[in-house]
């Protein structure tokens, strides 16, 4: 099968821990690769934010990576993208001319934008992942939501007119309804880890401080994933130490709004001298970090998966987690880890305290952890995302739905 990924800002290719560089990254990196060793032919169109780079690189075996010319050659902010996406669209089409997929699978509101304008054009089935939802960000962030006005009716009508929705959480299922998602028209295929790079045995990080605990967060460095929640837990740990891995390279935290409050937060509390922020960590570093921690927390104020929890969880460590979205699903609480209230830094710091004071639950928990990971494993994951598409292929029409340019 040949299948056309969409992925507007979230490269595959991209350094993780920036503002807009997480786990859409991550997902779309680790599905392509999987897709490919089960033999489909994947690409993923993502958008050139630097005049560098060919237009098409050799990501994995059966993978390659399309950098579309749609805006400046250069990073910008995903909520300013938008003006670009008739132009990604345009591109998408005239190269699905000539050489179509079988499948098209988009990834967050502006590609499946890009992607409906291109294929349904020219009949091409297209499935789309949202990653996350305009009504939960505005839900949460209010004023602070910085998305264009625009977005939820977007994605309210995306949700009426791709073939097949995937959801990464029933949570989102549900919430997909309710934007006019026809139930019978969403599949709920959740995110994969790779269990050959996650898993309890292998090296730790040597950073590692004796006689202390550890804490570690991964995580992008933005108000809404809760660090500062976590830092105001750790004032009621004494004897804890806080690892924050994620945001810009570890020389250039100074420059950072986001890093330089956690610093003056945890300056406030006085726990100054127990909190590293330690910046991006390559990705090949992660899994050693979340081996060398105690307990790790995921602690959103709202997340529609929480891959981190499950990576940790392959590794053999427990979780203490935000009861949001797919966190609450992922995580099995009192079995491989905790789930908390968000934003509520004393029932984060008393679930800490709880799993830190008691050896025998960690090891339990991290017992458990790993067997349910084996439930994500990109083997299982991508076989299920193949199987949307090939249903996909099989009920499409024999002509196209309407000519014409992309919209």
């Amino acid at each position: 099968m040949r299948i056309a990924m969409v992925s507007e800002h979230a490269s595959p290719l991209a350094t993780l821990g920036g503002v807009d560089a997480g786990g859409q990254n991550v997902h779309v990196a680790d599905l392509a690769r999987a897709l490919g060793r089960l033999g489909a032919e994947v690409v993923v169109h993502t958008r050139r934010d630097d005049p560098a780079l060919a237009r098409t690189v050799d990501f994995a075996p059966n993978v390659v990576v399309d950098h579309v010319d749609a805006g400046p050659a250069a990073p910008l902010p995903k909520d300013q993208l938008l003006p670009y996406m008739p132009a990604f669209a345009r591109q998408l089409h005239e190269a699905w001319q000539s050489d179509a997929p079988d499948v098209v699978h988009s990834h967050f509101w502006m590609s499946g934008l890009a992607a409906v304008g291109a294929a349904q054009p020219l009949g091409i089935p297209v499935a789309h992942t949202y990653h996350a939802l305009g009504v939960v960000k505005r839900r949460h962030q209010g004023a602070q939501d910085t998305s264009p006005a625009v977005r939820i009716d977007i994605e309210r009508m995306l949700a009426t007119v791709v073939d097949r929705v995937v959801a990464t959480s029933g949570d989102e299922a549900f919430e997909l309804v309710g934007l006019g998602a026809d139930v019978d028209r969403i599949t709920v295929v959740p995110c994969g880890v790779d269990l050959e790079r996650f898993r309890p045995d292998g090296p730790l990080d040597d950073q590692r401080r004796t006689g202390r605990q550890r804490v570690v967060v991964v995580s992008r460095l933005v108000e809404r994933k809760g660090i500062g929640n976590v830092i105001a837990a750790l004032a009621e740990l004494p004897g804890v130490e806080l690892v924050v891995a994620g945001g810009p390279p570890a020389a250039m935290l100074e420059d950072d709004d986001e890093a330089r409050r956690f610093q003056a937060l945890a300056h406030s509390l006085g726990v100054a001298d127990r909190v590293e922020l330690r910046g991006a960590v390559p990705r090949e570093a992660v899994p050693a970090l979340l081996r060398s921690a105690d307990v790790v927390a995921c602690c959103p104020w709202y997340e529609p998966f929480g891959l981190v929890a499950v990576e940790a969880m392959a590794c053999g460590v427990p979780v203490v987690a935000s009861a949001v979205g797919g966190l609450a699903e992922s995580v099995a609480d009192g079995v491989t880890g905790i789930l908390v209230p968000p934003r509520q830094p004393d029932r984060i710091a008393e679930a800490l305290g709880q799993l830190l004071g008691d050896e025998r639950r960690r090891r339990a928990m991290g017992a458990a952890g790993l067997r349910r990971a084996r439930c994500f494993a990109w083997p299982r994951i991508a076989k299920q995302t193949l199987d949307v598409g090939a249903r996909l292929v099989l009920a499409r029409p024999s002509v196209p739905w309407h000519a014409g340019e992309p919209a």
